[in-house]
């Protein structure tokens, strides 16, 4: 079978672009052909198969538009696209629902952006493009990393029901992070003289609750914690502290991981956020919101926190001491460990797989 991929845009450090390329390495694998339609900025060295097309297009109707022109169901037996488009066979809706996170996005934000948002192109047409795809004749079937985002598609799109599946992101195998390598990394990082390390990972910091996170921890009754915030955004928009150190982004997470006690993000939407679930599979608990639908599976309390709103930077600050305890951190680390071993990318692309071959 040969699979037609689509993503506008590229970031080094993009959860989506990690994911494609991953899916792709496994339809190759599996002895499967894939071609990557796409814009100009992807980089060549960053896909792993020998067959791509770019589109023209900045804006993401003059992309999908591109995409239409190209015909890309000449080039493949399946499209599976990863943007919204006008059609294609399979939509992996990973962004989630816009219209769900515009509504989400009102609650926390001033009413002059609600105001500009208005005459703002690129979510006209996001909303436009997304309509199209949730109604007749547009995505023959539709894939969510969450059951959160399969409630929002019936909330606000009539679309059937049984042509939306709920496949979990997954992760490539990774080594267990042992005690000797965080105390290792710790002190190759500098972070020794903190008793209590939290990680963010993210980018767009406001969607993702990078204030709420530091407003949490200024408000936790801790000696010596530190914040790392990896990600791209402006440090310059938060005021200095002692407890924040911003790294800017960051392509390999796996000594930060190794190197922090828990990771926090409260996040006002996030569909399935695999950084969450990196931090699981390093054992770290995870403290986010109920916006989040990685938070499907965690235990609160046992696994992490799940919060009812980003913006509640008491029950924030709470969480973080809740874990600032060392040796119940410990206690949970093969319990996260294990989780993460259920959700594999393997697991994700045996179950994508057996979707796109049903089309």
């Amino acid at each position: 079978m040969k699979v037609g991929l689509v993503r506008r845009g590229f970031s080094a450090t993009g959860g989506a672009e990690a994911y494609l390329k991953r899916f792709a390495e496994a339809l190759l694998a599996a002895k499967h052909q894939c071609v990557l339609f796409t814009s100009s900025d992807w980089p060549q060295n960053a896909w792993p198969g020998d067959e791509f097309h770019y589109l023209k297009g900045r804006s993401p109707i003059e992309f999908a538009d591109a995409l239409e022109t190209a015909e890309p169901k000449s080039k493949c037996d399946i499209l599976f696209s990863l943007e919204r488009v006008w059609s294609c066979d399979c939509y992996r809706a990973g962004d989630g629902v816009h219209r769900a996170w515009l509504d989400r996005r009102k609650a926390v934000e001033p009413v002059y952006k609600r105001v500009t948002r208005v005459f703002n192109r690129k979510h006209r047409e996001i909303l436009a493009l997304e309509k199209r795809l949730f109604a007749a004749g547009g995505a023959k079937a539709v894939i969510e990393n969450s059951a959160m985002v399969k409630h929002e598609i019936q909330r606000y799109y009539p679309y059937p029901t049984d042509k939306i599946h709920v496949i979990y992101n997954g992760l490539p195998a990774t080594a267990e992070v042992s005690a000797e390598l965080r105390a290792q990394t710790r002190r190759e990082l500098r972070l020794t003289e903190f008793d209590y390390v939290i990680l963010f990972a993210g980018s767009g910091w406001e969607r993702k609750g990078l204030k709420y996170a530091i407003e949490g921890i200024r408000r936790a009754n801790l000696s010596r914690p530190l914040l790392l915030v990896a990600g791209r955004g402006n440090p310059r928009k938060f005021r200095e502290s002692g407890r924040v150190r911003f790294l800017g982004p960051v392509k390999n997470m796996n000594a930060y991981f190794a190197a922090a006690d828990v990771f926090v993000l409260p996040t006002v939407y996030d569909p399935f956020s695999n950084a969450c679930l990196e931090a699981i599979s390093a054992g770290l608990p995870v403290i986010t919101t109920t916006a989040n639908g990685c938070s499907e599976i965690l235990r609160p309390g046992v696994t992490g926190e799940v919060l009812d709103e980003p913006a509640d930077t008491e029950a924030i600050a709470r969480a973080i001491e809740t874990w600032a305890d060392p040796y119940r951190r410990a206690s949970v680390r093969p319990e996260l460990q294990q989780l993460a071993r259920e959700y594999t990318i393997e697991a994700n692309v045996q179950q994508t797989l057996k979707l796109l071959e049903t089309l």
